[in-house]
């Protein structure tokens, strides 16, 4: 089964999605990943939907990925006396380590690292940025904030702080052990939630060592004015418009959406738009033109990924809002104004080899009319590459580990494809033709470009390009 875009499709499982059927009915219906969410689901669970996956992935004899997403600190404010209690617009309200019941005038704040990061001039954002404080004066122990927006607030509710660095690892100790559990259910992805900067990736990568790829959430502004560091060490971003329009104001979200994107395609790295994409589709069984615009723009502007969270999750119409998005790329991707946007952010070579083969492949495919450009790619460094390019032709990667197929699922433009490696350089050609004829890109007399690493089976040595033509042998025998 081949897409007919190149955009992938993430879609999240939950109570509307979680049935082996309906998993196969959401991979029919254009889903390239899918995301179990751990906030919402106990190591058990997630081990039974993995499974679920992998029955879905043997019978349509395709990798698919699977995306663990991990919870991350929730920080959150203490009790109250009353079930609530309402801030004044102007009023003093004070945070402080006293575990008492709160009132209209402090309150309990549970997290001793807030308080000791805490300056004044520094912003709170209480229960998703409806209520907005300002710190005037803070000590170890306990802060004191006027009230910029008000409102009601009720116990439990949760904090954010767009100006303040918190001294605390990203992971807790549930996420530590949704991890292991994710990691031992052999996941391809791990989803970090609420980091704050390079470091947060480098303790979750002591953990994996390498048995699943990681992503790193960016949804806190700290996490952006560290953007290069952490796209240096995580294997790719995902663009958390939720939390990030939170902390954030809302109209620099979408400025910020279009810099990680490019960002990300500078590095080399998958970057996943997520959040409200079809959010109307929760309950309709059509979008918003807004939310159609909203999701043909990340597609536009190059995205590898787009994900659908409590549409497929928890909707009403799951394999209605797939279907929607694989539409919607596929109109924008057949667009006359596609080709010349995705170009026009294309981001100059590096100076290595691997990067020089992946823009001649590019320049050759833009001379050349071709069929394809086929990858052999062991340990997915060589499609990456190429995915940077955005190529025209759609790109085949090859490969002997089905772990390095599934991560590449959210890949931009690229179709994964298991087999042995090949045993020379003749072999390497024969087989990338046979292939790309089998799998519906090619026809007999067409050609197609083929990319990898001499010797075969080096990761990261890509060096080697052909053009090859597809002759009537590949389509015999096949």
């Amino acid at each position: 089964m081949r897409r007919q875009r190149r955009t992938k499709i993430v879609a999240t499982l939950g109570p509307a999605s979680s049935s082996p059927e309906m998993i196969a009915k959401l991979f029919e219906a254009g889903a390239d990943v899918f995301r179990i969410n751990m906030s919402h689901t106990q190591p058990d669970k997630m081990r039974e939907l993995v499974k679920a996956i992998r029955k879905v992935e043997k019978d349509c004899g395709r990798p698919i990925g699977i995306l663990a997403d991990l919870q991350g600190p929730k920080l959150r404010v203490g009790s109250f006396k009353t079930d609530s209690v309402m801030l004044k617009n102007g009023a003093s309200f004070v945070f402080d380590a006293d575990d008492t019941p709160g009132d209209e005038t402090r309150v309990y704040l549970p997290h001793p690292e807030i308080l000791a990061a805490l300056e004044p001039g520094h912003t709170l954002l209480l229960d998703d940025g409806k209520i907005r404080l300002v710190t005037t004066a803070a000590t170890k122990t306990r802060a004191v904030t006027k009230v910029l927006v008000g409102g009601k607030l009720s116990a439990r509710k949760g904090v954010s702080l767009p100006d303040t660095v918190i001294p605390f690892s990203a992971l807790t100790p549930k996420d530590h052990t949704d991890l292991e559990a994710a990691l031992d259910a052999n996941v391809d992805w791990v989803a970090l939630s609420f980091i704050q900067r390079p470091e947060d990736i480098a303790e979750a990568k002591k953990i994996t060592r390498g048995r699943a790829a990681v992503m790193a959430k960016i949804e806190k502004p700290q996490a952006m004015t560290r953007l290069n560091d952490i796209l240096d060490i995580a294997d790719a971003i995902m663009v958390a418009r939720g939390d990030l329009g939170v902390e954030l104001p809302v109209e620099k979200v979408p400025g910020a959406q279009k810099q990680m994107t490019r960002a990300a395609r500078r590095a080399g790295k998958p970057v996943v738009v997520a959040t409200q994409m079809l959010e109307s589709m929760i309950s309709s069984p059509v979008p918003t033109r807004a939310e159609v615009s909203d999701v043909a723009t990340a597609i536009f502007e190059g995205a590898d990924a787009i994900m659908l969270s409590a549409e497929s999750a928890s909707g009403q119409f799951p394999v209605e809002a797939i279907q929607t998005m694989n539409r919607i790329a596929i109109e924008v991707e057949s667009d006359p104004t596609y080709r010349g946007i995705i170009n026009g952010a294309r981001p100059e070579a590096e100076a290595t080899g691997a990067d020089a083969i992946a823009a001649a492949a590019h320049q050759i495919a833009e001379t050349v009319d071709l069929a394809a450009l086929v990858c052999w790619t062991a340990s997915g460094s060589t499609a990456l590459r190429v995915a940077r390019e955005r190529p025209g032709p759609l790109t085949i990667g090859i490969s002997p580990n089905v772990s390095t197929g599934r991560r590449l699922s959210v890949v931009w433009g690229v179709h994964c494809v298991i087999d042995e490696d090949a045993h020379d350089q003749e072999d390497m050609i024969d087989r990338a033709c046979r292939i790309a004829f089998r799998e519906g890109f090619a026809k007999a007399g067409q050609r197609v470009i083929v990319v990898a690493g001499i010797p075969l089976g080096t990761p990261g040595a890509t060096n080697m390009l052909r053009i090859a033509y597809v002759g009537a042998s590949a389509a015999d025998e096949n």
